[in-house]
């Protein structure tokens, strides 16, 4: 996926360039998507306020002046249930952690639970770790971060602090300055305007994912996943680009499907209509989505299942 508006300029002298990988990591629910969508500058990860949304190493590519930065959004690290989901999920976790240049360690500002000092201590102290401090805009007391930093210090060895809100572009563009020193001097391994590795097809079934989590709040399992069926381009004098998207909605029960659907399946055609909404403006393309709903019990707790459906 590129960059359609890309405003870049020109090429950077190949000797000064810099480009390494950053892994962005932390704790279920902790806002490392939305922090990885603004280093981008796009939206390459899913986001929604139930934890466990991020289930794939997803990157993200920014070229910035000399520097490219190849970010990976990592799942939450699970500290709860074995199930065969869970253990693919901090797989991909502890994989993106064991070969990077950088580490993004996401907290809450001013908080520290057991659950992040379980993420915490998958990383290495010869890797570059970088706290940073997310949510700064939701402490009340700001005089309470100092103490807290000191404490921090004394958990890890951390290169930096980094106190910010995601949804700000100067904490952004402040991040992006801290994160840039510690790439190696290399030349770029992606070309300038490109932002993620990841196919269509892979953002089409998170884009839906995404939706489903949105609208159904915390009443349906967060087991529940999308499978694209068909992903076709046609021919489409009319429209330039069209593509047609055929996906199924796994659920664990019946009781599940019937609140995925709703009353008189008014759910699912919102579903539907806010994830073809959303991948029209992705794709630069005419979609036309259709959407399934099957049930697949124990799903989560079955291996081969499990990479059935795409996850390592």
């Amino acid at each position: 996926m590129t960059d359609p508006e890309s405003t870049l300029p020109q090429a950077a002298d190949a000797a000064h360039r810099r480009c390494g990988l950053i892994a962005i990591v932390g704790k279920p629910n902790v806002g490392k998507s939305t922090l990885m969508n603004a280093l981008v500058g796009q939206k390459i990860s899913i986001t929604s306020r139930k934890a466990q949304t991020t289930r794939h190493r997803i990157m993200g590519i920014r070229t910035r002046g000399a520097a490219q930065f190849v970010f990976v959004d990592t799942p939450g690290f699970q500290t709860r249930h074995g199930s065969a989901l869970n253990k693919s999920l901090n797989k991909a976790v502890m994989g993106a952690v064991s070969d990077v240049d950088v580490v993004l360690f996401v907290v809450e500002a001013g908080r520290f639970t057991l659950h992040d000092a379980k993420v915490l201590s998958l990383l290495k102290e010869n890797i570059p770790t970088l706290l940073v401090a997310n949510k700064l805009d939701t402490v009340h007391r700001r005089a309470e971060i100092a103490p807290w930093l000191r404490d921090m210090q004394e958990r890890h060895p951390f290169a930096e602090f980094v106190p910010m809100t995601a949804k700000k572009p100067a904490d952004i563009e402040r991040l992006l300055a801290i994160v840039e020193k510690y790439l190696p001097e290399q030349d770029w391994w992606h070309e300038e305007d490109e932002l993620t590795d990841r196919s269509e097809k892979f953002l089409a079934s998170e884009t839906v994912r995404e939706k489903l989590f949105r609208l159904t709040g915390d009443e349906l399992p967060y087991t529940s996943t999308v499978v694209i069926e068909q992903f076709q381009e046609e021919p489409s004098p009319r429209h330039g680009r069209f593509v047609r998207i055929a996906a199924t909605i796994i659920v664990e029960r019946d009781s599940h499907k019937a609140m995925v659907i709703g009353d008189k399946g008014e759910l699912l055609k919102r579903i539907g209509s806010e994830a073809r909404q959303e991948l029209e403006r992705l794709m630069q393309a005419k979609v036309f989505l259709e959407i399934w709903v099957k049930v697949r019990s124990g799903w989560a707790d079955d291996e081969a299942r499990v990479r059935s459906f795409g996850y390592e």
